[in-house]
């Protein structure tokens, strides 16, 4: 092995990195011209599949695998890697009728792949392969065969798999995003296999999950009650404002500490009715929207707190600004 190592400039770093990237760019452009109705067929064969989509591959094409079933399963297409050393030593007990088996070699000749092939076949499992061409006994297997196009690796060896995993990635990609077209997935679809992450957040967190409803929690004061005793209210409610209600405890205004300022302001009275000094027909909202649009109705309207009411005007539950950045809404 030769360890001895060439003093690159810098510039030579970033040429040697551009020169790869364009190699790999080629191989991509190379890929464009592979797809056709083959392409089409095999998206046909994993939506009409009843199982999931198992996806094969050894060495650098199996890292690849990996990441193909990840994109597929995320996406609404359930699919996991099965390592194909491993299936010979039992694990293809993870295969069963009804599956789609997609397996990746960019020879189209993995001795691993190929000790595979004769329970596939007896199990009447459809096999789509991913490899360079249609040479090998991958592809001779296969029912649906997509290949890549002969490709110069980015590797100045011309060796190591760099272009060839850069077009495999791509075409797994395809793949997935022409059958979320076909599947018509949506963003809340993608959310429910996302709950951890940000869009999780946004798209599956509902007005109810964050907002205050218990009794103890809505500060409500009768419009004929003075200033003052609200100043106590919301004092003691915590959360920036009251409600002010009418004798049947129907929602009748709010009044917030913007109202507080803006009516010192004007001198008014700590005896003072609510009536006078609150603010008419509160923003409110459903308690199975979005958290997310709620926060959207805040900024647009420059407020603070949204109220939810039942259908005879009364008092559900009050959610705050606070409410939902805590929870990580945006």
């Amino acid at each position: 092995m030769n360890n001895r190592a060439e003093n690159l400039t810098h510039e030579q770093f970033i040429s040697t990195a551009i020169d790869a990237i364009n190699t790999e760019k080629a191989a991509l452009a190379l890929l464009t011209e592979q797809i056709d109705d083959r392409f089409a067929q095999a998206c046909d064969i994993i939506l009409a599949c009843k199982g999931r989509v198992v996806v094969t591959g050894m060495g650098k094409s199996g890292l690849i695998g990996r990441k193909i079933a990840a994109t597929f399963a995320s996406t609404g297409t359930p699919a996991f890697f099965m390592h194909p050393g491993e299936a010979g030593h039992g694990d293809l007990g993870m295969l069963v009728k009804g599956d789609v088996l997609l397996a990746i070699s960019n020879s189209g000749e993995s001795d691993e792949i190929k000790m595979l092939l004769p329970v596939v076949k007896r199990l009447n499992i459809p096999l789509i392969s991913i490899s360079r061409d249609k040479r090998g006994m991958l592809p001779r297997a296969a029912d649906i065969v997509l290949t890549l196009g002969k490709s110069q690796e980015a590797c100045p060896l011309n060796l190591a798999p760099t272009s060839s995993t850069t077009a495999t990635l791509a075409l797994g990609d395809a793949l997935a995003v022409a059958l979320v077209h076909a599947r018509n997935f949506t963003s809340e679809d993608f959310a429910l296999s996302h709950p951890a992450g940000a869009l999780g957040r946004q798209l599956l967190t509902r007005v109810e999950d964050l907002m205050h409803s218990s009794v103890e929690d809505l500060p409500l004061i009768n419009q004929q009650a003075p200033l003052q005793e609200a100043l106590f209210t919301m004092s003691a409610g915590r959360l920036g404002m009251t409600v002010v209600t009418d004798d049947e405890q129907r929602v009748v205004g709010v009044f917030t500490d913007g109202d507080l300022r803006r009516g010192l302001e004007k001198g008014i009275d700590l005896a003072t009715p609510m009536s006078a000094v609150m603010t008419s027909n509160p923003r409110q909202v459903s308690r199975t929207m979005r958290a997310s649009d709620a926060l959207s109705v805040m900024n647009e309207n420059a407020i603070n707190q949204l109220l939810i009411m039942d259908e005879q005007g009364h008092l559900d539950a009050i959610i705050t600004v606070h409410d939902l950045l805590q929870a990580g809404v945006k």
